[in-house]
């Protein structure tokens, strides 16, 4: 009996040894993890805050001496960042509702009807997702540089197509035909969804006289939430930080994938002229003045991004979790 309780002790002492050791490592793991993901970003905000004459200081690391707010107001003005956010999430919101939608009626044909060459068409939708994009760039840059449906344009105008590059309606156009940036992997989201919902479903709507369009938007639809939120979250995240197809289709465009990948030169061009040296086109600006600027430039442009997150990242959490769980 004594040796008994002695072994149930030890059991006892070797599970809670375990767990403890567990927990250590799992705390080491998130604290790295967080270290990687949140350092940048506060070294941003160190740079955002700090003076000028703070650069050369070699006694300071991450916590200025003279706190400011210059470099803040010089990025925006550089940037035009009002306007600048303003026709950045305009486009981003409306590629992302288009895409949005389009992805999930794919998503529900793939899932719920049966035509020939269905097996065939989503293989090529799974190709969208494994194949890089850089493979289509000059085909897609072409296609919209004489933007032309069956010759209908050469027919009446004799022209060869239209021109519709530095304009929004390439990826418009692509977001609106489930063929935008990532529509792959979301069209695979919604049939993942829809292929786990029950079939009785569509049989009681069928009996009710619904057909599939009028089932997809009353019963399917506001069923779908979990791979809705997903999605949008994904595709205005990844609409937002897109350089490839922004650069792509509107190198001259007001956005601020675009202006960030431009700041550095604008900020050498620019930076006199604000700060009143020498009439900003003969004086050299301090270039660590500028890499200032432009890391205070990346900071503005990703808080959009971040405030979002502070107000979405539950529902998200919950609609990655439910979606998987569906899928």
């Amino acid at each position: 009996m004594k040796n008994e309780k002695v072994t149930v002790q030890l059991y006892k002492a070797r599970n809670i040894t375990t767990g403890a050791l567990w927990s250590i490592v799992r705390y080491i793991l998130i604290i790295g993890i967080s270290f990687v993901i949140v350092y940048p970003i506060l070294k941003q905000i160190s740079v955002a805050i700090k003076d000028k004459s703070d650069i050369y200081n070699p006694t300071i690391y991450m916590i200025p001496v003279h706190f400011t707010m210059e470099n803040i107001r010089l990025a925006m003005d550089i940037l035009h960042y009002g306007p600048l956010l303003r026709d950045t999430l305009l486009f981003v919101v409306s590629t992302t509702l288009l895409q949005a939608a389009s992805c999930a009626l794919a998503g529900y044909g793939f899932a719920r009807f049966s035509f020939p060459g269905k097996n065939i068409l989503f293989t090529f939708v799974i190709l969208t997702i494994l194949i890089p994009s850089s493979t289509l760039m000059v085909p897609m840059y072409l296609h919209f540089r004489n933007f032309d449906v069956l010759g209908i344009v050469h027919l009446f105008t004799g022209k060869e197509g239209i021109n519709m590059l530095n304009t929004y309606a390439p990826s418009l156009i692509t977001a609106g035909l489930a063929n935008g940036l990532k529509s792959g992997l979301y069209i695979y989201i919604f049939r993942q969804f829809f292929r786990g919902m029950p079939g009785e479903i569509e049989e009681a709507a069928l009996i009710d006289g619904a057909g599939g369009i009028r089932t997809f938007f009353r019963i399917m639809l506001p069923n779908a939430v979990p791979p809705i939120v997903t999605v949008l979250l994904f595709a205005f995240v990844w609409q937002y930080n897109d350089t490839f197809y922004s650069s792509l289709f509107m190198s001259q465009g007001n956005l601020m994938a675009i202006k960030i990948a431009s700041l550095p030169a604008d900020a050498n061009q620019y930076l006199p002229a604000l700060l009143g040296v020498g009439g900003g086109t003969n004086v050299k600006a301090d270039p660590n003045h500028v890499s200032m600027l432009v890391d205070t430039g990346i900071l503005l442009a990703i808080a959009p991004l971040i405030l979002m997150y502070l107000f979405v990242q539950r529902y998200f959490v919950e609609s990655v979790e439910r979606t998987g769980v569906v899928g």
